[in-house]
């Protein structure tokens, strides 16, 4: 029973509002347990879906749609049901089934004339061909002077050993490139690597593998210090961090949490993608990563990076409107009421919109940058006084009050993304960019040495940065792996980045 639901006249002031204070406690610890129950057994996708339902509401109430909410659903061609062809790309190996001999001839004693065919495909696949490249150097000398009337060169002449990424090794640069793509691409830790090989004939130990991948990082020291540059060179860097475990820390216990940390920038059409490992979360390990950098840092609300811009006047810090929108997004799901958080969304919705819109029409800078703030600062100062009218509405510590006091206090960092053309309403790249270490993550669980996730952020940099420019990553570490031997500059370590590697 609340007390809408009794009279309230014969209570003291001081029983009223102690009874009142414990249906807001009980509403809050309802609004707590419905998000576990999104989070445990809801979407994880935040898309929006008008025909479903609230989760966990007790009333279904809606707000009506206005004539100016209808959005125009664009038209799109059905594709041709049935099965997709196969890639033409594939290898094809034709199988022939025909008739006997017997069986061509007519009864009225001639031949029959083939007028056609019917075809079919099956994909085939065979375990990997795994073999030895035995290298032979023929040696050479001469039998009648034995050298002695070419004192300026050897006896004996052989072709010098070609470098390696790892001398004195048995892995190629084929073998190092599937092993680093099995485990940072495919996510198949190195003991489980370790067996597939035992499969096909080859004993190859997890900590061999684990040394090889330690050799590889220190030898392209120079390409990631290089890395570590270019990224700082463009208008715009992203970051983002997730949680680690790491074995061996110096101070630190083994059940401690440790932080990768993320940031996606560089010029335009030269994305960089790099990975740091760091024992803490604090804000001075953002700041060494953003030491020189100077432009726009796009985040999510994490404090430590606004402690960590402070006295670096060169960066604008840009909000997140997508960390935003996720909590107007739990508010809708898990309140008893959620129309006031449906509300806000639509206005987010609006944005993207337009964001959208303006993205297909590929607007020169000037007119993209001109035309967004036509169109969204309208939406945006509607958002604001409908936040500002809210908040002397709902009550603070409830999913809604906390999503309207976070978009309040995010305010001036979200609606920065207006300034640039390079910036979106939200850090989903990202986010996406961490996603691959975080799905890794889950399958070799730890880090057995603080130097173990260092070359762990290695490999990760090197596979998302080439996809991040549409190079093969498998192909790009064969390449990279094979060429890196033969460098003695910086312009031959530059000319081994994936935008420069297969056209040098």
């Amino acid at each position: 029973m609340q007390l809408t639901e009794i009279d309230t006249s014969a209570l003291s002031p001081q029983v009223y509002q102690y009874i009142k204070k414990l249906e807001n406690e009980i509403e809050i610890l309802k609004e707590q347990v419905n998000v576990l129950l999104l989070k445990r057994f809801g979407r994880s996708s935040e898309q929006y879906d008008p025909a479903q339902q609230p989760l966990f509401t007790e009333e279904s109430e809606h707000l009506p749609e206005t004539e100016s909410e209808k959005q125009e659903i664009k038209s799109y061609t059905r594709g041709k049901a049935g099965r997709k062809a196969i890639d033409p790309k594939i290898e094809r190996r034709e199988k022939i089934i025909d008739i006997p001999e017997e069986e061509k001839k007519c009864a009225c004693g001639h031949e029959m004339v083939r007028i056609g065919e019917e075809t079919s495909e099956k994909l085939h696949i065979e375990q990997p061909v795994i073999y030895v490249e035995k290298t032979i150097r023929p040696k050479y000398a001469c039998r009648h002077c034995e050298g002695t009337e070419d004192e300026g060169r050897p006896a004996v002449r052989i072709a010098p050993v070609p470098p390696s990424i790892i001398p004195r090794s048995i892995a190629s640069a084929s073998l190092l490139s599937y092993i680093m793509i099995q485990k940072y691409q495919d996510h198949i830790p190195f003991h489980r690597q370790e067996a597939q090989f035992l499969r096909i004939g080859a004993e190859i130990s997890r900590q061999d593998m684990s040394n090889w991948q330690q050799h590889i990082y220190t030898f392209l020291s120079p390409l990631y210090s290089l890395v570590r540059n270019i990224i700082k060179t463009g208008p715009v860097m992203r970051m983002d961090e997730t949680t680690a475990q790491v074995m061996g820390e110096e101070g630190r216990k083994d059940t401690q949490t440790s932080y990768i940390w993320l940031a996606r920038g560089g010029p335009p059409g030269k994305t960089v993608v790099l990975y740091e490992y760091r024992p803490t979360h604090e804000a001075k390990h953002a700041k060494e990563l953003l030491e020189g950098f100077s432009g726009y840092l796009q985040t999510d609300g994490n404090e430590s990076y606004d402690t960590a811009v402070k006295g670096m006047p060169g960066i604008i810090h840009v909000g997140c409107f997508a960390h935003v929108r996720r909590k107007f997004y739990e508010a809708s799901k898990a309140t008893k009421k959620p129309q006031s958080a449906e509300e806000g969304l639509k206005f987010i919705r609006k944005l993207y919109e337009i964001e959208s819109n303006l993205r297909e029409e590929k607007y020169e800078e000037n007119k993209f940058l001109a035309e967004r703030k036509k169109l969204a600062e309208p939406v945006l100062d509607d958002f604001r006084n409908w936040l500002n009218k809210r908040a002397n509405e709902v009550l603070p510590s409830g999913l809604l009050g906390k999503a309207v006091g976070y978009a309040l206090n995010q305010w001036d960092k979200v609606i920065r993304y207006l300034e640039s053309p390079y910036l979106t309403p939200d850090n989903n790249t990202c986010e996406n960019a961490i996603r691959p270490y975080v799905l890794g993550r889950k399958n070799y669980l730890f880090h057995m040495s603080p130097e173990g996730a260092d070359s762990s952020c290695g490999m990760y940099t090197l596979i998302e940065t080439a996809k991040q420019n549409g190079v093969d990553p498998s192909k790009y570490l064969r390449e990279l792996f094979e060429k890196a031997p033969y460098t003695k500059s910086v312009e031959d370590w530059e000319k081994l980045l994936p935008w420069n590697i297969f056209n040098s």
